[in-house]
């Protein structure tokens, strides 16, 4: 194969700095487009590539849990991201979490240096011709974005994605908070996770303010793309609800979501609270620390004044607030084909969230094979459908065949992979054992039976 040869790709996210890596190292020039930091997007505050907007953290990497596998399976798929991940990477227990920071830095300088890779920071507002990768994210500006939807015939899906607040660790008091790891897993001897304890009063006090709380309109964040927009709590993504849409569910709906105390003891009491809210590690140096699912929608005074009621978090310092942000994304099932490729345009793939798969590992493992497909293309062989006992094979066949009626993002769980062909009554983790036994062994296979590498 000529080293000529060329692939275009818009969007230097994690599934983008995946893919252009993926390609360039088989010997394909890329010209990476990332349109920041001329163009920003309301939630990206670096011009980094690869840069984490929301959560520090790439799930857990127990070998019994779906974002396990997946890791598992892009370990063997030789990953550049998680190779970056784990070269930055922070205690947080039982999960990978980075230093943000030195993430995106280290993957913008390796990509930066690499001798078939040509940054081009400039925003793209068509869709270029010849071999393309789109993997724009959910951020898609907006005259791509009306490319896009001319291109496609179809309107774009959207609902309303939100991160969380960062906290400095001196403003912590941890005469009140705790360190713990949920069921003591962790790596540090008194737990990765810093956990702050609520009482029944101090719990219903602080969601009775949380309901009455001022948010920001929702069109006072960013310019819509196309009217008529639909308002209300249905555009949010369940997987990434705001605290105050959730406090609305129910009295205790955050004690059972990401304020439960299960598997938590104060080590000075060895009582379990009411409720807790817990803060994760999110820089190297161990000074900033995240509200774990405390995605929000507030204003920023609010925020302040709303999470300064939870107990130790009463002097709190905030280095960023929490904040709503739109995300944009396909209709895959009509459009696109496991491959990543697109149904209407063989030498386009589409890759990260704006296919419909979330999480982190979702948007990289997807930038993996769409660069292998794109590079396939190019050399005229057969592109790779992998097969859907894996996590990553399962993802993309759901997101392809799923009724398009109730298609919403996916990450990687045990529900999309095919039943296990078994009469044995199994425990959830003992399945979930079996499952990621299956998904490696059937990997495992392709790649042989492929020849793709030893």
């Amino acid at each position: 194969m000529s080293n000529q040869a060329e692939l275009n790709i818009i969007g230097g996210g994690l599934a983008g700095s995946e893919a252009a890596w993926q390609a360039a190292e088989r010997g394909i020039r890329v010209r990476l487009f990332e349109m920041r930091p001329f163009v920003t997007t309301g939630a990206h505050q670096t011009d980094q590539l690869a840069e984490l907007v929301c959560s520090n953290s790439f799930g857990s990497d127990l070998p019994d849990r779906a974002s396990g596998v997946l890791k598992e399976e892009l370990r063997r798929l030789n990953s550049f991201l998680l190779e970056c991940a784990e070269a930055t990477r922070l205690p947080a227990g039982s999960a990978l979490a980075v230093d943000r920071e030195q993430f995106a830095r280290l993957v913008t300088e390796r990509l930066s240096q690499h001798p078939r890779i040509e940054i081009i920071r400039q925003e793209v507002t068509e869709i270029p011709a010849g071999p393309t990768i789109i993997a724009s994210g959910p951020l898609t500006s907006p005259a791509l974005a009306r490319a896009l939807a001319t291109f496609t015939g179809e309107r774009h899906l959207y609902f309303y994605d939100a991160i969380a607040p960062i906290v400095t660790l001196e403003s912590i008091n941890m005469n009140i908070a705790f360190r713990a790891s949920r069921y003591g897993i962790g790596e540090q001897e008194e737990g990765d996770y810093i956990n702050c304890p609520l009482n029944r009063e101090e719990y219903e006090a602080f969601v009775e303010a949380l309901l009455h709380a001022e948010r920001i309109p929702l069109r006072e964040f960013e310019t819509e793309i196309e009217q008529g927009v639909r308002a209300g709590d249905e555009q949010f993504f369940e997987g990434c609800l705001p605290v105050e849409v959730i406090a609305r569910r129910g009295l205790r709906s955050l004690a059972f979501g990401p304020m439960r105390p299960v598997g938590l003891r104060d080590p000075r009491t060895g009582q379990r609270a009411y409720a807790i809210v817990q803060l994760r590690q999110d820089n190297l140096a161990g000074t900033l620390y995240n509200m774990v699912g405390f995605q929000t929608n507030l204003t920023y005074p609010e925020q302040k004044r709303v999470f300064r009621m939870i107990p130790g978090l009463e002097n709190a310092e905030f280095v960023r607030y929490g904040q709503m942000h739109r995300n944009t994304f396909l209709a895959s099932p009509r459009l696109l084909l496991p491959t990543l490729q697109s149904r209407q345009r063989p030498d386009l793939f589409f890759a990260g969230q704006i296919t419909g798969v979330e999480g982190y590992m979702g948007n990289i493992a997807t930038g993996l094979l769409a660069g292998w497909n794109a590079v396939r293309y190019l050399r005229h062989e057969p592109l790779v459908t992998l097969p859907r006992e894996t996590m990553l094979g399962a993802l993309c066949y759901y997101i392809t065949y799923a009724s398009l009626k109730d298609f919403q993002p996916m990450k990687a769980n045990f529900g999309i992979l095919p039943p296990l062909e078994t009469n044995e009554r199994l425990g959830r983790r003992e399945r979930a054992l079996h499952y990621a036994e299956r998904a490696r062994m059937s990997l495992e296979s392709y790649l042989q039976n492929q020849r793709m590498f030893s």
